[in-house]
């Protein structure tokens, strides 16, 4: 029984997902936006609102902590001192998730994860919806034709 144990596994050892969760709350302080799969985004979320909650704080103690999980210093200034204090009105829900529908290989849900704070649709995630909608265009072309 798993009473008590929280989180989902992503089929990796706890070292590995540890790992792998650092490395794309770097990428989305980097870049603003993560595309990845759902649950993989909806682990990430808790993670990134955590440490952009550090960051807000913006002490010392907080700064350290903050760089046990990134250890690129570039992005750790970044996160302390453009995103933290952007969100300094907000009280959590710093990220967003964005459905882009099912991986042409192995029909995983795909997502994008971005920092909230462009009131825009991200442009990902309008040329992800373009790109379908042709596809289903050509398919109804063709069953017209057939």
């Amino acid at each position: 029984m798993r009473h008590g144990k929280r989180g989902r596994k992503l089929g990796r050892t706890a070292s590995h997902k540890k790992a792998m969760l650092n490395n794309m709350a770097t990428s989305l302080f980097d870049n603003g936006k993560v595309r990845t799969t759902l649950p993989k985004a909806k682990e990430l979320r808790g993670v990134a609102e955590r440490l952009i909650s550090f960051a807000r704080r913006g002490d010392l103690h907080a700064r350290r902590q903050v760089l046990r999980r990134i250890q690129n210093k570039v992005v750790l200034t970044k996160l302390f001192e453009e995103i933290g204090p952007s969100f300094a009105d907000r009280d959590g829900g710093y990220t967003r998730i964005l459905k882009l529908g099912p991986r042409r290989g192995d029909s995983s849900e795909l997502c994008l994860i971005e920092l909230v704070g462009d009131d825009a649709i991200s442009d990902v995630a309008e040329n992800e919806s373009d790109n379908s909608t042709e596809e289903e265009e050509v398919v109804e072309e063709n069953k017209k034709d057939a």
